[in-house]
């Protein structure tokens, strides 16, 4: 009896003592008090913020993007223009501008060709004076200028003229006087040389004259235009007669811009022929003085 209640006794200790224990362990632990934290420093309060990394690009947000097409300029046409003068006139108006361009083509073209015509004369001038005067006798001088200088074909009619004035024996050309003979070859020579430097300042001439009236002439058609349009809408409308208006202002511009240079390069040229032609009758006579002083040559038919 006295063992049993000593287990007894025992066992209500042991099972005391555990739930002692168990609530010891169940029990929580009060928090400890934590110090302050210390104030960052000024690196740790200018650092910048870290940023996450950009999620990699999946292979659809890869692909460049196609380029943005730029914006369309504009483009302002001029409904009053020379182009619209071609597009909307009539045949009357396409005539005149075709015929003012004709003009103004033939008249620059012709200009420039008698300026190297010209100039090539004034060479050979300078060439008769190097060579034709310096050599022995008037077959030498003839022989030293080019085939188709103008001061060679002087020379060679007068020379020729000179050759055969006494034959054949008994002719007419015998009864005329030498000196008139030759000075009348030589003058029809220089004649001849006039004509053809003459030659395209006539064009020059009725161009200057004439292509203001033909402008005009389609300044007038244009004026006429205009109040056909001002008929047909009833109102005098600044878009109704702009067209024709400046139709007309076109001819008129183009009519003066043939016309000037046309009358100034023939003026120009006229005096230049003169300056031209006054060397080869210097030319002419001194060949006519040296011929009629004895200086006869041969034949010089063909340059011998």
């Amino acid at each position: 009896m006295t063992s049993f209640k000593m287990r007894m006794h025992n066992l209500i200790f042991a099972a005391l003592v555990g739930v002692a224990a168990a609530a010891a362990i169940l029990t929580p632990v009060p928090a400890r008090a934590q110090a302050p934290a210390p104030a960052p420093t000024p690196a740790a309060a200018t650092a910048p913020a870290l940023t996450p990394a950009p999620a990699p690009a999946t292979a659809a947000e890869s692909k460049p993007l196609p380029p943005t097409p730029a914006p369309a300029t504009e483009e302002v046409v001029n409904p009053y223009g020379l182009d619209a003068l071609w597009r909307q006139g009539d045949f009357v108006s396409k005539g005149t501008l075709i015929i003012l361009v004709i003009m103004s083509i033939g008249s620059w073209y012709i200009g420039i060709l008698k300026l190297f015509e010209q100039a090539k004369l004034m060479r050979q001038a300078k060439e008769s004076d190097g060579e034709f005067w310096k050599a022995t006798s008037v077959r030498d001088g003839i022989a030293s200028l080019h085939e188709d200088s103008a001061f060679r074909f002087v020379a060679e009619k007068g020379a020729y003229a000179a050759e055969h004035h006494s034959t054949p024996e008994g002719s007419v050309i015998e009864r005329v006087d030498l000196n008139a003979w030759v000075g009348m070859s030589i003058q029809r020579a220089i004649d001849t040389v006039n004509n053809r430097m003459q030659n395209g300042l006539a064009f020059l001439a009725t161009v200057g004259s004439t292509a203001p009236f033909v402008g005009l002439f389609g300044t007038v058609w244009g004026i006429y235009h205009a109040l056909t349009a001002i008929g047909i809408a009833g109102q005098a409308s600044i878009d109704k007669v702009a067209g024709p208006v400046g139709e007309s202002l076109i001819m008129t511009a183009f009519g003066l811009a043939v016309a000037v240079p046309a009358v100034l390069g023939y003026n120009w040229l006229v005096r230049r022929n003169k300056v031209a032609m006054e060397l080869i009758r210097h030319f002419g006579g001194g060949v006519h003085m040296t011929l009629l002083g004895g200086g006869r040559g041969r034949d010089v038919r063909n340059g011998a």
